[in-house]
């Protein structure tokens, strides 16, 4: 491996808006996600989403949720994400 494919395998990328947005709702198939660039920088996020899986969750409980559909990624090439999210009522 030369220098170059080191430096690459060891800088994380940032993530998409439309990648995280993805991977949530791979996670949560209901739900209603917004996703914001806060700086433009594709560094910076914001998250807001809706989803019935949330019922009966803490806030902390939801938040673990959206966390885990990252698989890993939060502090890597995901560097901040605010998250709002809430209870998607169904009919």
């Amino acid at each position: 491996m030369n220098a170059e494919e080191i430096l690459k395998e060891n800088i994380a990328m940032p993530m998409s808006g439309t990648e995280i947005e993805q991977l949530i709702k791979q996670s949560l198939p209901d739900a209603e996600v917004r996703i914001d660039d806060l700086r433009g920088d594709g560094d910076h996020y914001a998250a807001y989403v809706r989803s019935a899986a949330f019922k009966d969750k803490t806030r902390v409980q939801q938040h673990q949720m959206i966390y885990e559909a990252l698989r890993g990624r939060m502090g890597n090439e995901l560097h901040a994400l605010a998250l709002q999210t809430s209870v998607l009522e169904t009919a």
